[in-house]
């Protein structure tokens, strides 16, 4: 696939034309279809930033916000607190993101939700958007930032590619213009956050200390907004930044691909509290552990074909904060193996200083597969193969649970509720999940209306929902 610089008018640079694209598609009605994928992306943010709101990284984020930055009205979700349009999509992202149970577009290598939506939920509220309007400033954020991500000659964590999405969605609800849109989305992917650390290719020397910061999400969308009002001030930055055959490949049809498309689609769900590198690998373990009945104290070696970027994660036996299991697979597979998967919906502090999960972390063998490794990241597989007491047991060719259009809202539904049942009591939850089938069937105002009346913590622990 050739540069797109090759074949372009060379006075239309990448970044006009997903200027252009922008102006254009938020004048264009959404399929009804694409329109209720949407909906759904919603409703399953709203689960993780539930689960998260209680997390170091969330409390600390929503604090500084109201701290460093100017007061306003936008809500910061399940606290009835209130910030900025900056801060609350700060704050909101950050919640979202805490426990890694955000959604994610495969192709991209990152999770776009979690800075796109608390954006849209962010800027909505300021003026006064309607629900058709919101619905397509998420799909238009999806469509860029995937787009982009894609493009990219080498991995770099959401973080730095994420701005471009907030821009995107910020700027088709605001309506601005494509030469002040183009402005605001270069100046966004230069000022974006470059991870270099976690971005840096395998292997690290050495490894990354895992930490809140992640793939620094929260701090794109930021970065994001603050882009979109310095070029609405005047402003300029680098348009030509997407041109770069360095560090981007898009192809030569790309005006074509980006307006035919709604990459929104193609976004993955998550059902566990860790990177999604993990999910194929769960799956596989539970699966052959049901099956040939084996118990984990038999186990004696748990051996994960897996793919490069899989390898990369910490993998650490002996984690030392939450982080640290949601990029370990030997740690992950442990605590499932001994206490099953509702562990990782929600992850909690509990999973932490557990000798016999990291005694038997230390019994998984991870190895890059060539075959698997050929496929990726078109098709994220995973092989495991368990030797236990009664024998060797192998997995087949294993893809992660929760390709978009196989999940239903019946299961985001059960998602939410599990996700949340240790900070929310049912009578709340079941308010949210109303709210969010009203929704789809009249407007959003009711679901905003929870969002920022409705106090989410840990006051309900002690009477956590059963679900």
């Amino acid at each position: 696939m050739k540069s797109s610089a090759a074949c372009r008018d060379p006075q239309k640079t990448v970044v006009d034309l997903l200027a252009s694209y922008v102006e254009e598609a938020r004048e264009r009605p959404v399929p009804q279809p694409v329109s209720d994928v949407a909906l759904m992306r919603i409703f399953d943010l709203i689960s993780a930033a539930g689960a998260g709101i209680d997390e170091q990284i969330a409390v600390v984020t929503r604090d500084l916000a109201l701290e460093t930055l100017r007061p306003g009205r936008v809500p910061i979700w399940f606290t009835r607190a209130a910030s900025s349009v900056i801060g609350a999509a700060w704050a909101n992202s950050a919640a979202a993101s805490a426990l890694d149970l955000d959604d994610g577009d495969a192709v991209a290598r990152g999770h776009i939700g979690a800075a796109v939506i608390p954006t849209a939920f962010a800027v909505a509220h300021e003026i006064g958007a309607t629900t058709e309007e919101i619905v397509k400033a998420i799909v238009i954020g999806y469509q860029v930032g995937a787009t982009i991500a894609s493009a990219r000659t080498s991995y770099g964590t959401t973080g730095t590619w994420a701005p471009y999405a907030v821009v995107a969605t910020a700027g088709a609800l605001r309506r601005i213009g494509r030469d002040v849109l183009a402005h605001a989305l270069a100046i966004a992917g230069e000022a974006a956050p470059n991870c270099a650390f976690l971005s840096a290719p395998a292997p690290h020397d050495p490894p990354p200390e895992a930490s809140d910061v992640k793939e620094g999400i929260p701090w794109s969308v930021v970065t994001g907004l603050n882009a979109l009002q310095a070029a609405q001030t005047g402003m300029t930055g680098p348009r030509n930044i997407l041109d770069s055959v360095r560090h981007y490949k898009f192809s030569d049809n790309l005006d074509e691909i980006i307006h035919s498309g709604s990459r929104i689609t193609d976004s993955y769900y998550k059902f566990y509290c860790c990177c999604r590198h993990i999910h194929g690998p769960l799956d596989a373990l539970l699966e052959l552990m049901t099956k040939n009945r084996i118990k984990a104290q038999d186990i004696q070696e748990i051996k994960v074909e897996t793919y490069q970027d899989a390898m990369r994660l910490e993998n650490r036996c002996e984690p030392q904060n939450l982080p640290d299991i949601q990029y370990s697979i030997p740690y992950c597979l442990a605590l499932v193996a001994l206490s099953g998967p509702q562990t990782l919906l929600p992850l909690t502090a509990g999973a932490l200083d557990r000798v016999e999960i990291s005694a038997l972390a230390r019994k998984v063998v991870l190895v890059c597969s060539e075959d698997i490794e050929a496929v990726y990241p078109t098709q994220t597989l995973t092989r495991v193969t368990i030797t236990c007491n009664s024998g060797k047991f192998t997995s087949g060719d294993t893809a992660p649970k929760g390709k978009g259009e196989d999940v239903t809202w019946q299961e985001l539904e059960s998602k939410f509720k599990m996700a949340t049942r240790l900070v929310a009591s049912q009578t709340q939850q079941n308010e949210i999940v109303d709210a969010v089938h009203r929704a789809r069937t009249e407007n959003i105002a009711s679901l905003m209306t929870c969002l920022a009346e409705m106090k989410f913590g840990e006051i309900h622990k002690g009477q956590a929902s059963k679900a």
